[in-house]
Parts: structure tokens; sequence; C-alpha cells
């Protein structure tokens, strides 16, 4: 296996968004206490997804490159054209072009002040590029919709996170100064993972004069109609207003409506959604129990259990062309890691290119780490169009891979 320097890697499950306090002018303003930057002009100027709204360049001491904030247009489900923010960062070298990964980053939260973007000079997102900037690529990362711009923002609606994703891509390959190819991987981890996960089941049709080489999902939320049931005695259980209040967000009140799942005090509960992040939200939620909140499970709505299946990689029923690596911790807290077993089976079945590797004994965000080094030679390996043959075996990980190059399915396992 090839050395890698991984450690910066390990910063990718830390990233949190800093809190500016400057109040923008203007009929569009930014949410109070982002910078300027984040208003949006208002009425907003037409633009096909990707195309480039503003930019500004930032600092971001210690990166090995240059940084850009953006904004660019990208599109809500129903189809409305709305902006999204996010960052582009690419190697100063003197190479042509960069191959690009699109990073997809993991639950921060749904207010505003949650948005990565806003503080890309910490060492967590300097770092997170550092690991990719030195093997010369260039990395987008979009904040997501509603995450620094108005609305709430639709967490874990895979269309939404998807373009956001994908459609950042599109603007860093129309900037010349970051020299972005057209060739690039999808990379996200939880939240991320599931955004990774729908960004390369919308590729084909959503931007296909660009060029889909991989999509690496980590920890991916999938068996959604079981979520609720998973989550009620855990410490994440703020995850459940989190999700309807996503998709709430991404569908409106006819197709999710929440006064049939939630009681008027979970109604009243969810507005701490948009007063902080994931901190926040777990010291509100911290001795609560959320039985009491609700009218029924989601999954039990049928309007709600559709959209929990339509939000549901592990129900795709087309594999897309690009081949998927899974990766997840045994021990994973927060997504049990038999959810990514029954997806793997189920994509497998379909046909979708895959491989996944399981780390015994690793956390959520503890398999970060030692999964890096084996996770970037794949990446090398999709950029530089060798086939997928299952060859890349991480230290310490649990393999099982179908539909591969060498068509060799390795032994399955239930882990």
């Amino acid at each position: 296996m090839k050395i890698r320097n991984v450690l910066t890697l390990a910063a990718a499950s830390l990233l949190v968004a800093a809190v500016v306090t400057t109040q923008a002018p203007g009929a569009s303003a930014a949410p109070p206490s982002l910078p300027s930057f984040y208003t949006v002009p208002s009425p907003l100027p037409a633009g096909a997804p990707g195309e480039l709204i503003s930019s500004e360049a930032v600092s971001a001491p210690g990166l090995h490159g240059s940084m850009w904030r953006v904004m660019y247009h990208s599109q809500a489900i129903d189809g409305t054209d709305i902006a999204v923010t996010g960052l582009i960062a690419t190697p100063d070298d003197a190479a042509p072009t960069h191959d690009v990964v699109t990073w997809a980053h993991g639950t921060t939260g749904i207010a505003d002040s949650c948005a990565p973007s806003l503080n890309p000079s910490s060492s967590e997102i300097v770092l997170l590029a550092n690991g990719l900037l030195d093997k010369g690529y260039v990395v987008t990362a979009t904040d997501y919709e509603g995450l620094g711009t108005p609305g709430r923002h639709p967490y874990i609606a895979g269309i939404s996170e998807g373009r956001g994703t994908l459609d950042i891509v599109k603007t860093a390959v129309a900037m010349p100064e970051v020299k972005a190819s057209t060739d690039y991987i999808v990379w996200g981890h939880s939240q991320g993972g599931h955004a990774a996960m729908f960004a390369g089941h919308l590729a084909a049709a959503w931007a296909p004069e660009l060029n889909l080489k991989g999509v690496v999902a980590g920890a991916p939320p999938s068996q959604l109609l079981l979520i609720n049931a998973a989550l009620q005695t855990s410490p994440y259980k703020y995850y459940i207003g989190m999700t309807a209040a996503g998709f709430n967000a991404g569908y409106g009140d006819t197709l999710a409506p929440l006064d049939k799942v939630l009681t008027p005090a979970g109604l009243d509960w969810l507005n701490n959604v948009d007063e902080g992040c994931t901190g926040y939200l777990s010291s509100v939620s911290s001795g609560l129990d959320f039985s009491t909140l609700q009218k029924a499970d989601p999954a039990t709505v049928p309007e709600w259990n559709t959209l929990l299946q339509e939000n549901d990689p592990g129900t795709f029923t087309e594999a897309f062309d690009a081949p998927l690596l899974i990766i997840h911790g045994g021990s994973d807290e927060q997504i049990p890691v038999i959810a990514s077993k029954l997806m793997f089976d189920t994509l497998c079945g379909i046909g979708q290119t895959e491989t996944r590797w399981v780390f015994p004994g690793q956390s959520h965000a503890g398999v970060i780490l030692p999964s890096a080094p084996a996770m970037l030679d794949w990446m090398g390996d999709r950029f530089s169009g060798v086939p997928d043959s299952g060859e890349i075996v991480p230290t310490d990980a649990q393999v099982e891979s179908c539909n591969l190059a060498t068509a060799v399915v390795a032994p399955s396992f239930t882990g």
C-alpha cells in the first residue's frame, strides 16, 4: 500500500461552523449574525445550476493552496432556482487542471450559523483541504441548501443534498482560476455519506457534462423507516426533530405535514433547530422523552412513509455507473452497521459496482482515520482509470465486494 499523509483527514468528522457577527444591509439581507457575503440578490438573477452568483477569496493560514467562498445557483426539490454557498480550494501549482473531490459534510445542524463556509480558516477545514490538495485535487465543499442562505436546511432530503454537492463542481469548472477538471469523485461521511449516495444517484441526469469517477460514502444513513425507533433512546434523538424539520423544509406542509407526526409540544420544540447547531440541540434534548412529542411514528403515516423511502439510498432501484465505496465503523454509535450491510446487499442485487469496508471496533467518527490511507489509494485508482478490482484491502478491515471488474465477490459477512 502506498504511504499517505492521512493525519489531516481525521478532521473530516470535526467540522463545525463559527458565527460571524456582521449584519448585511438590503431587502434580502443575510440572516442575523452572518457576513454580508451571504446576502442573496433580490430578485435572484436567473441562472443554470452551478452558475456562479458571487465569489470572494478567503484567507486560510496554513492552507496548501488558494480558497474561495462561493455562492452559486442550484435548485430546490420543487425546481425553484435557489442560491447555495460553499467553499472551493485549489492547489497552488503549475498543473493545467486538477481532478475534483467534492466533499459533502456531515451533520452540523439546520440553523444558518451551522454553515461550514462561515469559518474557512478553521484548523479543521484547513487540515481537511490540505489532505486532498497535497494529492493535487481541487476540493469543493457545499454548505447545502438553507445553511447560510434563506429557508430551513432540508436535512436528509437526498435530492437537495445531491444537487448542491454536484452543482458546486460545475461552479469550480467554470472558474478559470480554479483549473478544475470535469473528472470528480464524491466523498461524504454521515449526513455527507447520504448526500454522496444521492449525488451518485443523480449524477448522470443532473450533471451529464461532468465525469463521475467514484463515490465514497462513509456511514450513510439508510433504512430510514426504522430511524424513529432506533433514535428514541439514543443521545442523538434530536436527529428525529432535525429530520422532521428538514423534510418539511424540502417538501412543504402537504407532502410532509408536521401536525400528523408531532404534538403541539413537538411543534414548539422544533423551533430549536433554528437556534443552534448540534451541540445546542444535544443540550436541549438531553433527558427529553421524544415519544411525548410525537403523535405517531412517521413510518406509520402514509405521507412520511413515502418520504422516508424516497430518501433512503437503500431503496435505489437503478445502479449508477461509477463504482461505490462504503466505509463503516463496526461499533458505530449513530448509524447501526447493519444498515449499510442491508443497503450493500440491495445495491449489489441491482448491479451496483461496490465495495464495503467495515472496521471492527471503530466508532462513527473514529473510522475516518484508519480508513483514510486506503480510501486515498482507491480515489487515486479511480482518477487514473483503473477498473475497480477490489485489490485495495485496508489493514484491519472486513471487506466485501460485488460486480467488480474481476467479477470476484468476497465472502459476505453480517457486521
